[in-house]
């Protein structure tokens, strides 16, 4: 013969707790969202506040200066000349765009002491296209790093360019042999060179932080990148001189001109031959050059900084 078994009826502690496994809806995510706020928990890699973030930032700067020389040291580990390529590759760059420039098309005509011109201009150029390769592959090409650790994602960016910046700072020990050595003399405005750096430098953190937000979310741009830079220079007066290449002889119009000089790189470089180079006088600066310098290094640097500190949860997710 058969028996129905009846239910036990149900406990005061089970009935108290049934709401909690079968309630759900927005009341139940209020619930749980104070919870957590009673006991102190946060969104896993939401993003902070702005000044939140820019303490945590400097908080980590020795970490930030410690990655960057790290880098720079096993940048050229495998060669056998070791960290001479720091100095060898844009002096190298440098005679290529003299042979090709300065002999076959002759650019050289009118510009005074054109070799430290253009060693110059390779010089200040080169750190800017090396932050900003650097930059677009800083989240991507460190995905290990980015998904283990919790730090202010813009660290990545900034101490690339301060690896840049730092190689650029041994490269200028040959530059200023070079200058000696073509009969430059040394002169109170070479100091003029530290500012310039610095603003530059700020520009191409700026500028290393856009491109980083955007090669996180489309890695082929890493690919394209060296193909706009390549452009970027042309336009950017390292191998001859605009102010010549632009003139009333050229037959170009005027506007052409004025926007050649209003491109930050020819900024960044006429600033630093200025500073360098006894006969590049002020007359060959675009005007207003140290405004167009600090709005330059400000416009990349906060607007940069801004646009990529926006997307800082979602780097390393998907």
């Amino acid at each position: 013969m058969s028996q129905v078994l009846d239910p036990p009826p149900p406990t005061r502690a089970s009935a108290q707790a049934a709401p909690l496994t079968t309630e759900s809806g927005p009341a139940a995510e209020t619930d749980l969202a104070a919870l957590a706020a009673r006991h102190g928990l946060t969104v896993s890699g939401a993003r902070p506040s702005l000044p939140q973030y820019v303490r945590e930032l400097w908080a980590r700067r020795h970490f930030i200066g410690a990655f960057s020389t790290a880098k720079l040291t096993a940048q050229y580990s495998q060669a056998k000349l070791g960290q001479l390529w720091q100095v060898m590759t844009p002096l190298l760059n440098a005679a290529v765009y003299y042979f090709i420039f300065g002999l076959l098309m002759d650019t050289k005509r009118g510009v005074e002491d054109f070799v430290p011109f253009l060693v110059t201009g390779v010089f200040v150029w080169t750190f800017t296209q090396s932050s900003i390769m650097a930059g677009t592959r800083a989240i991507s090409g460190n995905l290990g790093l980015v998904r283990a650790l919790h730090f202010p994602r813009a660290a990545l960016p900034v101490s690339f360019c301060l690896q840049q910046l730092q190689q650029l700072l041994f490269s200028m020990a040959a530059l200023l042999v070079i200058l000696l050595a073509f009969g430059v003399p040394p002169a109170p405005s070479w100091l003029l060179a530290l500012p310039a750096l610095v603003l530059q430098f700020l520009f191409n953190a700026g500028v290393a932080m856009v491109m980083a937000r955007v090669g996180s979310k489309i890695p082929d741009m890493a690919q394209l990148m060296p193909f706009l830079l390549r452009t970027w220079m042309y336009a950017s007066g390292v191998m001859f001189s605009i102010e010549h290449m632009t003139g009333p002889d050229s037959g170009l119009p005027s506007w052409v001109g004025t926007a050649l000089q209003l491109n930050p790189a020819v900024v960044y470089i006429d600033l630093m031959r200025f500073a360098l180079i006894d006969t590049f006088g002020g007359s060959q600066l675009p005007p207003h050059v140290w405004a167009l310098a600090v709005g330059w290094a400000l416009v990349a640097g906060i607007g940069g900084f801004i646009y990529f500190w926006k997307a800082e949860e979602t780097y390393g997710r998907g």
